[in-house]
This record gives C-alpha cells, structure tokens and sequence, in this order.
C-alpha cells in the first residue's frame, strides 16, 4: 500500500511523538477531572488508542458513528447519526475526538447534538486540521498536525476502507482514486 502513496506526510514515529506531547497538554488542562473522549468511527480510533495510552488523567470512552451522504456533488454532504453515545454526558467533561477537519459542517453538526445534552465542558480534539478555511467556524482547542489540502490516508484515515491500517500518514497518488472514479463512472 505504500506504493500508492505519493509521498509519507509523518512517520510513525512522529505521529506518536506529536500525539505524547499533545497529551501532555490535555492532562495538564485538565487535571483533578475526569474526561469522556468521544470518539466519531471509524478514522479516529487509532488517534484515541495512542492519546488514551498517553493521558495522565481518568477518562471514559464512548463512541459515535455518523453517516452522510450527498444529494449531488455540488451540494455538501447531509449527517446523521447512525450509533449513538452509550452514556449519558450531561455535567461530564467532554472531548470530542476527530480524524480530520475539513469544512466544519460535520464538527458543527456533531457540537451542536452533544452541547444540547448538556455537558459540563464541551471541547475538540482532532488528529489532523487541513490547512484551509472551514465553510463554517468551528472552534478546535486541540490538533495533533495542520496538514495542507490533500487526500491523506493512513493512520486511521482511509480511502473506500482500505489504508487504515498503515502506520504513517501520506499524501495518496491521485491516479488511486481517479481510477476508481472512473470505473464507478463518475469521471
């Protein structure tokens, strides 16, 4: 799979590096308290592994899993949720964890379902921000990496579910995905 890769963006090494100092900040903000990271499957859960290993403080897991879906390619996609929280957050102090920030449609969507059950503390924190203007404004206390405007994979993050599972981070070969546009005849 590295093969598809136009080129590595961070290491293993530097990923984990990045995520340990991250974590160290976290702990720091919140200390004395303890944390629920909710997680948005799939792409964040190997960002969670490693920032859950690495906090020094308590914390509970739970997961949320959304789907979208686009009317038309023009039109920015519409999400839903499609696995809801197991525990109920109110008055808990809550971290949203991402894999990537894009257009800020998704992180409003999902800011606006968890602030309304009313948690102590609402923040996020995201494994990669892409380094261009969100559609909408949406505020992100915590990033591992600001990645330029490129189709990544690795780390968690995928391309039609294959990828995840290496342990770097890369720009992927256009002609990938171009290619499978093309035989799905949406060239």
């Amino acid at each position: 799979m590295l093969e598809d890769l136009e080129r590595v963006l961070f290491t293993e090494e530097q990923i984990r590096l990045r995520i340990k100092e991250l974590a160290e900040e976290i702990s720091r903000d919140y200390d004395g308290r303890e944390v629920v990271l909710v997680t948005v499957l799939k792409g964040a859960v190997f960002f969670l592994t490693y920032l859950a290993q690495a906090l020094t403080i308590p914390v509970r897991l739970d997961f949320l899993g959304i789907a979208s879906f686009s009317p038309g390619r023009a039109l920015p996609g519409v999400v839903s949720i499609s696995k809801d929280l197991d525990q109920d957050i109110h008055g808990m102090d809550v971290l949203l964890i991402e894999d990537i920030v894009e257009t800020g449609l998704t992180l409003r969507y999902l800011l606006n379902i968890l602030s309304g059950r009313q948690p102590n503390s609402l923040e996020v924190c995201t494994f990669l921000d892409k380094a261009v203007r969100p559609l909408v404004d949406v505020p992100v206390k915590y990033r591992c990496f600001e990645i330029p405007d490129r189709f990544v994979v690795g780390f968690g993050l995928d391309y039609n579910e294959r990828y995840r599972t290496l342990n770097c981070l890369g720009i992927l070969k256009s002609q990938v995905y171009q290619k499978s546009q093309i035989y799905q005849g949406k060239s």
